[in-house]
């Protein structure tokens, strides 16, 4: 067992909100809710315990990482979730901000192209009492096609081109969050679908995830695929106000945690 007590990592949740989440302007309160009540020292190796709620990205094996709290925040937030929304995550990696999705939405559905640590997530949120989620074990860059659109997309690992495939399976007005960029540095995109033919991007800020390996993302040799073109407005890009979305709290799901 890790060496800090039950009531340690309260206080450490509770400081990672304060010093990493409210004074980096994340302001959604559903968000920060469930970030200080969700045991993030079980999503890695007992031995990283004590470092799950620093700013550090952690390692969580197979080549992967657990994006450090802010990164989990930002990404949820800008999801600009009510509740009711069918999530498609592509990297459910740990678990851990497949966790925070199914707290907050109606279902997610989570693809993880490595079997260990899909499994390993799934035994986690089955343990903490997330039943809301779908696992599959693929290539995330395809989506999950047989299903009906997604009111939400988010992108867990940083591609060099946005997929056909993922922006396909959007509801018209559901968005994609997305890294895009080469290896070592990304935007995080938020794409809109706005209709049928377009797609409305917006850059938030700049990041750093592990590669999209996939069809349409990097090969395995990190050489990337031919670029896919997708239609968009004829102003697609702007430097959004930061900020969070307070809404009312009647309407909240019940949090599992």
């Amino acid at each position: 067992m890790p060496a800090e007590t039950g009531l340690d990592y309260q206080r450490a949740r509770k400081n990672m909100v304060q010093e990493q989440l409210l004074q980096r302007q994340i302001h959604d309160p559903r968000v920060l809710r469930i970030m200080g009540q969700l045991p993030r020292h079980l999503f890695v190796d007992e031995a990283l315990a004590g470092l799950a709620y620093t700013q550090a990205t952690l390692p969580i094996g197979k080549g992967q990482t657990l994006s450090q709290p802010y990164t989990v925040a930002r990404m949820t937030e800008a999801l600009l979730l009510t509740g009711d929304e069918e999530i498609l995550e592509i990297g459910t990696g740990s678990g851990y901000q497949t966790a925070v999705l199914a707290a907050l939405s109606r279902r997610v559905f989570t693809i993880e192209r490595i079997p260990g640590l899909a499994e390993l997530a799934r035994q986690r949120l089955r343990r903490l009492g997330f039943h809301n989620v779908s696992y599959r074990i693929g290539d995330g860059t395809l989506g999950w096609p047989e299903l009906r659109q997604f009111d939400r997309i988010l992108v867990a690992a940083g591609t060099p081109i946005v997929p056909e495939n993922l922006t396909k399976q959007l509801t018209i007005g559901g968005s994609l969050l997305i890294p895009e960029g080469d290896e070592h540095k990304q935007q995080l995109l938020r794409i809109v679908k706005l209709n049928a033919e377009t797609l409305q991007r917006e850059v938030l800020e700049n990041c750093r995830f592990v590669p999209l390996v996939g069809a349409q993302g990097w090969r395995e040799q990190s050489k990337p695929v031919r670029p896919v073109v997708a239609k968009t407005n004829s102003t697609p890009w702007w430097k959004p106000e930061r900020g969070g979305v307070e809404r009312s709290e009647r309407n909240y799901p019940r949090e599992p945690i």
